[in-house]
């Protein structure tokens, strides 16, 4: 039998699960958690908790599910901090954005990207996130983009394929004979190594038309669709993630009334990145015009070197309560609960009984404090399928 562990005296305890307790996040108050192996056995109130092996006292401390981060890019080389500075200081800076990080990861060994990929998920977990999706994107030849699939697989559940970033700079002037690569070739490398598939549908990266190829022959191949939608103006990109039955369309900044009505008609989940828009001073998207028609929204860092360099969903949480119209509740369940949707993931994102033991223990007595108190390290236990993985 499993060993189990119990975390009582628990002050505000979010299950995710509006079915255990009130609000969308199902809180309850002085609770207690039941650990049994990997997964979560019973929650309830401190007195009525049963006995376990190992008994761990929260002092009054908030729990919450781990965070499930559900879009970053996150195999790569280099640095652009000087685009960055460049950018901030209202200076013009034309270094090459993406293609700057693509020569650099190529240039790369396996050990340097990987222990790049490795620092980062470690940063994540010590601010609760537990779940953690990353794509391909800096290779941009068949080669290059396995080769960081590989590397990512062997760390990460959720994997993306995201040949389609932008068209390779051998390409630049050819980019129908780019998708015929990522759709060919290139796909047949990298297929193995993923679960999902990508495209930047955008101005500057590739149309509608060519976005559907790349989907369609991802799904062909067995991978499952998702998009990069809508995050610089007006596009397809929403329409078609949802025509798709993508699991989500990811930036949606830039939304047409049809567009919001499509979000909530469908199962897409609408994944906002507010890292992206802090770093680059772009519009926020309204989350709360989302919400209020009706679809899942989804919280996610969008952690890459160019445009989002942060990897802390805290930061995510806080942002979007102050500048996307959400409130606590609303953002600390898209953090979680909405993350798992975005990933199609049943067994993360709460906290009840059956689901994974992805734990995280604040020094606060709530979840509001992400919000109310922006920028200070508040995680101070993380238990990953029921192992203690980080304590502070």
């Amino acid at each position: 039998m499993a060993a189990t562990t119990v975390i009582r005296n628990i002050g505000s305890l979010a299950t995710g699960d509006p079915e255990l307790g009130p609000g969308p996040l199902g809180v309850l108050r002085d609770a207690a958690l039941v650990i049994e192996g990997e997964r979560v056995a019973w929650v309830g109130p401190t007195v009525l908790a049963p006995a376990a092996d190992t008994a761990l006292d929260a002092e009054g401390r908030a729990a919450l599910p781990g965070f499930v981060d559900s879009h970053s890019h996150l195999v790569f080389a280099g640095d652009r901090t000087e685009e960055f500075n460049a950018r901030m200081s209202g200076r013009p800076y034309s270094a090459g954005g993406i293609r700057t990080t693509v020569a650099a990861t190529r240039a790369a060994s396996d050990a340097e990207l990987a222990a790049t990929l490795d620092r980062h998920v470690r940063e994540a977990l010590r601010q609760g996130t537990t779940t953690l999706e990353t794509k391909s994107g800096y290779g941009l030849t068949p080669e290059e983009e396995a080769r960081a699939l590989r590397i990512a697989a062997t760390r990460l559940e959720e994997v993306t394929y995201l040949g389609a970033h932008v068209a390779a700079p051998e390409y630049a002037d050819d980019v129908a004979g780019y998708v015929d690569l990522v759709t060919g070739p290139m796909l047949d490398a990298c297929a193995p190594h993923a679960r999902w598939v990508d495209v930047f549908c955008e101005r500057g990266a590739f149309d509608g038309d060519q976005a559907r190829a790349v989907l369609t022959a991802g799904v062909a191949r067995g991978l499952l669709p998702r998009v990069h939608a809508n995050q610089l103006t007006y596009g397809p990109g929403v329409q078609l993630a949802v025509e798709l039955g993508a699991a989500s369309a990811d930036h949606c900044t830039h939304l047409t009334d049809a567009d919001v009505a499509a979000l909530a008609a469908g199962s897409t989940v609408a994944t906002l990145l507010p890292g992206c828009e802090f770093s680059t001073r772009a519009d926020y998207p309204d989350a709360r015009r989302l919400l209020d028609a009706g679809a899942t929204v989804a919280l996610s860092t969008d952690c890459n070197p160019g445009s989002s360099f942060t990897s802390s969903m805290p930061f995510c949480v806080a942002v979007a309560v102050r500048e996307m119209g959400m409130t606590p509740d609303e953002a600390v369940w898209s953090a979680t609960a909405g993350g798992a949707a975005a990933l199609r993931r049943e067994d993360v994102g709460r906290l009840r009984p059956g689901a994974r033991a992805d734990v995280v223990l604040l020094d606060a007595p709530s979840h509001v404090h992400l919000a109310y108190r922006p920028g200070v390290p508040l995680v101070t236990d993380v238990w990953r399928r029921g192992e203690r993985v980080w304590h502070r």
